[in-house]
């Protein structure tokens, strides 16, 4: 690997640290000040109380596209804030992973699948810090944002890939 290749890759994994930091104060403490105290005790709290935890996911929503639908249908200010929102959120983290995969490595499913489990990672937090609800239709559209990010990446690294460094299919002489 080329020094500057090794510094561009440090540089994108230094700004998906600090990005992942920025989704958990967002997503988690709800722009709150990271008091790791504060965390620990409800942590703790719902350790020993389980069935705190199964209250605040029954609180949720576990049905797949019953808010996206519902907003849909009111079509609000504060619904379409919270679709596009959820969405864009997202879209950096998908341009990361794309940043940070090799070429051609990583398809669009694979964006898909690592935006959601990082998604589902940050509502599950929120159900054991009791800070938030677990909503499914959040996991959809962080997913959708992430994905997005990724195809946005992919198609500015095409256009901005010189012609003479793109696999022409004729044999090398």
């Amino acid at each position: 690997m080329k020094a500057g290749s090794k510094l561009k890759n440090g540089f994108v994994r230094a700004l998906l640290t600090y990005y992942m930091y920025v989704l958990f104060k967002i997503i988690v403490l709800k722009f709150g000040p990271t008091d790791v105290a504060f965390l620990w005790k409800h942590l703790q709290q719902n350790m020993v109380h389980s069935e705190y935890i199964v209250v605040r996911l029954q609180a949720g929503n576990l049905i797949p596209l019953k808010e996206i639908s519902r907003d849909f249908d009111v079509m609000s200010g504060h619904s379409l804030l919270n679709l596009l929102g959820n969405i864009a959120l997202f879209v950096p983290f998908g341009m990361l992973l794309g940043a940070l995969a090799k070429a051609g490595k990583l398809a669009w499913a694979g964006a898909f699948w690592r935006s959601m489990t990082v998604s589902l990672g940050l509502e599950s937090a929120q159900v054991l810090f009791s800070i938030g609800t677990f909503d499914v239709d959040d996991l959809i559209l962080n997913s959708v944002g992430g994905t997005f990010g990724f195809l946005v990446y992919r198609v500015g690294s095409w256009l901005t890939t010189p012609a003479s460094r793109v696999p022409s299919g004729k044999p090398a002489r």
